[in-house]
């Protein structure tokens, strides 16, 4: 039988590595305590001190759980765990070849007749079942169930949210809006300077750490700071080159001395730009900013910054000068 092929881009920081002290940490995502998310944090610090840097939203498989999801728009298929597939007694739906940051793996989908989370529902899809060590969650809402909708992640009040796009104003307060163009369900972001250099940009909620490709590596001649280890969801090992990136610019906002990770992965061939610079930014860049949407029915990525950042870069925009330093 023909197994297709599904995305799964999400990685993370392995613990233990030398980059871990070298590496800024994202600001912890813990619910506010009025919030309705689940936090599976207590099982997984045991499991990667980093994953416990990302939200999980609840959710209810054939009416059963809640069950702890995380919202990954780094991966293509939504995607549940043995447990999971063991608790709500799923069919097989099928194989599928799940290509993550580091490996391409065949393995076993199951048939899902209806996902819950908040008001939003996902109906009659098979799903890639996975080992929960690697995922750090009970499973992945993926692109497939997030077409329609804009992710809201808030660094401020700590939560994360799925909204109707549609309801939503032109800018709603943000001092960013990106146009993204969409690959596989994937936006992209394809005006970011990274040192002078025009690169591709994905915005990787399932990540914790940041990842370029070798060709943004070889066209911005970054030297190697040392060897890191990422972890895919098929839990092979990936070793990438860590870097002190000086500049990364999108739309005006400047990020300066970035740590970045540059690794040779089939993540980026699967959405055809193996040759071409690109790098997803992942939950340790985005927790730099006070909120990011990612809006999959407009195909544009909104960014709120800072107070402070955001007066400089009212300044520098009245004074003709688009470009803030953060």
């Amino acid at each position: 039988m023909f197994a297709r092929t599904l995305l799964m881009a999400a990685t993370a920081l392995a613990a233990g590595t030398a980059a871990v002290a070298e590496t800024p940490a994202a600001s912890p995502l813990v619910p506010a305590p009025d919030s309705t998310l689940i936090n599976p944090a207590a099982e997984v610090l045991a499991l990667e001190a980093e994953r416990h840097n990302r939200l999980t939203v609840p959710v209810l498989i054939e009416g059963i759980g809640p069950f702890a999801f995380m919202i990954d728009t780094g991966s293509q298929a939504t995607a549940i765990t043995h447990e999971i597939r063991t608790a709500a007694n799923l069919a097989p739906g099928g194989s599928a070849i799940l290509v993550g940051m580091a490996s391409r793996r065949e393995v076993e989908l199951a048939s899902v007749s209806r996902i819950d989370f908040g008001s939003n529902s996902y109906s009659n899809f098979t799903a890639p079942v996975l080992d929960r060590a690697h995922v750090g969650a009970d499973g992945i809402i993926g692109l497939d169930a997030l077409q329609d909708f804009r992710v809201l992640i808030d660094f401020r009040k700590q939560t994360i949210a799925v909204e109707d796009a549609s309801s939503k104003d032109k800018r709603g307060g943000f001092e960013i809006m990106v146009r993204a163009r969409s690959r596989l369900g994937q936006l992209l972001i394809t005006d970011a300077l990274v040192e002078g250099v025009r690169a591709t940009v994905i915005i990787d909620t399932g990540a914790q750490s940041s990842l370029g490709n070798l060709a943004l590596r070889d066209r911005i001649r970054a030297k190697r700071a040392q060897n890191v280890i990422t972890t895919d969801v098929n839990g092979v090992d990936l070793i990438g080159e860590l870097a002190i990136v000086r500049s990364l610019s999108i739309e005006g906002l400047a990020l300066s001395d970035v740590p970045l990770t540059f690794a040779d992965t089939p993540a980026f061939d699967a959405l055809g730009l193996r040759d071409q610079p690109v790098l997803s930014i992942g939950m340790q860049h985005l927790a730099l900013f006070d909120r990011v949407a990612i809006d999959f029915g407009r195909q544009r990525i909104l960014f709120d910054v800072p107070a402070d950042v955001a007066r400089a870069m009212r300044q520098a925009k009245n004074a003709g000068i688009y470009r803030a330093r953060y």
